[in-house]
Formats: structure tokens, C-alpha cells, sequence
């Protein structure tokens, strides 16, 4: 049952075994609708560090930040030591794919849990990632029954295999290619896959922020995304923009926690709840009452 007051202000806990930081709808409103939100693997790597990045706090709304399958709370057994160890024997296979992979999964599960104890909308709902995350919430797009008012990613990894060429950039070490690899790095490459999200009925705004300091998913590659779902997306319901100072990382490490203030992490917050306050709000009114969620295929 949902609680019968309604918080005002942040709270943790954990839905569906996911943790959560909750932040309430910046100003009263009867069942707001809500926003999932999902980390990255570099900073802010925390569903507090991005809570507190990227607040959104004008928006009435609900945000619900995420923690990501094997980060935080949910170490698999070995702890940060064993997420090394599979990142060092096959860092697509092993590491990012399944955590990707999982956290879409998981997201029915989770707006199911959090509907049942906050006083949120029965509309669909909006749906923001950064970095890994970002993949993760485009990979519902392209294959989830979840339904979805509003999307924005920042920094998404749009493809894994620019961050698989930056770890060999930066460790010196090569990655070594195999079928079923190629096989992950198709599957979870999105300017590829844009038919499958463009395709989507109802089909969910989608804003992707690219960072023009981004040495990781360079902002052409945000571009490239943005022009193959063009095609088939109206206008007015699909922008990419660049911003300027923001880099792939968001903050300081660890990322446990969020950083100071940084312009280019502002201005990626403000075109997310400029893009919100225009979509999800004006979805949620208009969404049917019994609206429900379903899984995954």
C-alpha cells in the first residue's frame, strides 16, 4: 500500500531489491508523475552522486535515482575486486553488457514496487541515464513494453565499442574480439538499432545531451544517433544538443557522492528539466488513469 503522508523531502530505500534515492516533486502535486534515473559507470557512479549532479529540481515531479546492478549495495560477492576481475577477462561480456542488460530488465520491476509506496501518477513515466545508464534506458526503448512518456540521456554510450577503444587508450591494453562480443557490441548499439526505438508505439520524446569535452562517446556520435532516428521522429519530439565544459566524467572520485557544481553538469540538468516540464507533465495529463506497466520481452 502506499504511505498515507506524503514525504517532503529526499529519501533512500530500496524497491524491488534496487536502491533508491527518492526527491519529491519540487512543488505540491496530487499524483505527480515520476522519473526513473540511472548512473554511470565513471562519476557520478552512485544513484546519491547523481541525485545530486543532476537534480532536476524544478520539476513536479517525482525522481527516483537508481543504483545499477553490481554497483553499491548490490557488489556481487568479492566486492569491488570481483567487478575488476570480470572488467579484466572480458569487460563487454562480462561487466558492461549484463549490467547493462540487467537494468533495463529491471525497470518494470521497480516502477511497479514505487507506484505501490509513493503517491506518484499512473501515467507513464520518464526515463533519464548518463553514461551506461544512458544505454540502459536506451535499450528499454528499443525493447521494452514499459511505458514511457519522456526520455533524456547524457552522455549515453551509444555504442560499446568507443568505450572499449578508450580503455585501450588508457590502460594500453587491447581488447581481444570474438562472435559472440561482436554479437553484444551489435546488440547494444543504438544509431544501429534506431529503427527499433524510432518504431516504438506510443513513441517517447527522446532528448540526448552530448558533453563537447567527451573523449569517450565524442558528440558526433550523439549526432549520428540523433540523425538516424530523424527519419521517423517529428521534430519537435527528438533534439541533440552539445554542451559545452562537459566532459564523459561528471565529477570527482570516487563518485560516490556528487561534486561541486560544474557549468557544463548545470547546463546538462537544465535542458533535461526543460525537456521534462514539456513532455513528461503535459503526457501525464494526459494519460489514462489505468494505464499499467508491463514487462519486458
Amino acid at each position: 500500500m502506499r504511505a498515507d503522508s506524503t514525504p517532503t523531502q529526499p529519501t533512500t530505500g530500496t524497491a524491488a531489491g534496487i536502491p533508491f534515492v527518492a526527491i519529491p516533486p519540487a512543488v505540491a502535486v496530487d499524483q505527480a508523475p515520476m522519473i526513473l534515473a540511472l548512473h554511470a559507470f565513471e562519476p557520478p557512479r552512485s544513484e546519491t552522486a547523481l541525485a545530486g549532479t543532476l537534480p532536476l529540481a524544478s520539476l513536479p515531479a517525482w525522481r527516483f535515482y537508481l543504483g545499477l546492478p553490481m554497483f553499491g549495495a548490490r557488489l556481487p560477492e568479492g566486492g569491488v575486486a570481483e567487478v575488476n576481475r570480470r572488467g579484466q577477462s572480458d569487460y563487454l561480456i562480462e561487466l558492461y553488457g549484463p549490467v547493462v542488460e540487467q537494468a533495463a530488465a529491471e525497470l518494470p520491476r521497480a516502477v511497479k514496487d514505487l507506484r505501490e509506496r509513493f503517491p506518484v501518477a499512473d501515467s507513464a513515466i520518464g526515463l533519464m541515464g548518463v553514461g551506461a545508464g544512458g544505454a540502459a534506458a536506451l535499450l528499454a526503448l528499443a525493447e521494452s513494453k514499459l511505458p514511457i512518456a519522456a526520455a533524456g540521456t547524457v552522455n549515453p554510450i551509444i555504442e560499446p565499442r568507443a568505450v572499449l577503444s578508450a580503455r585501450e587508450r588508457r590502460l594500453g591494453i587491447p581488447y581481444t574480439w570474438n562472435d559472440t562480443s561482436n554479437e553484444v557490441a551489435a546488440w547494444l548499439d543504438f544509431a544501429a538499432r534506431a529503427a527499433d526505438i524510432a518504431h516504438r508505439r506510443p513513441q517517447p520524446p527522446l532528448l540526448i545531451v552530448s558533453g563537447q569535452q567527451d573523449d569517450v562517446i565524442a558528440p558526433e556520435r550523439g549526432r549520428a544517433l540523433h540523425d538516424a532516428l530523424a527519419a521517423d521522429y517529428p521534430a519537435q519530439r527528438l533534439r541533440h544538443i552539445e554542451v559545452p565544459d562537459l566532459a564523459h566524467t561528471m565529477g570527482p572520485e570516487p563518485g560516490l557522492e556528487p561534486g561541486p557544481p560544474a557549468p557544463g553538469n548545470v547546463l546538462a540538468d537544465r535542458a533535461l528539466a526543460e525537456w521534462f516540464h514539456t513532455h513528461l507533465t503535459a503526457a501525464s495529463q494526459a494519460a489514462s488513469p489505468t494505464e499499467e506497466t508491463v514487462r519486458l520481452n
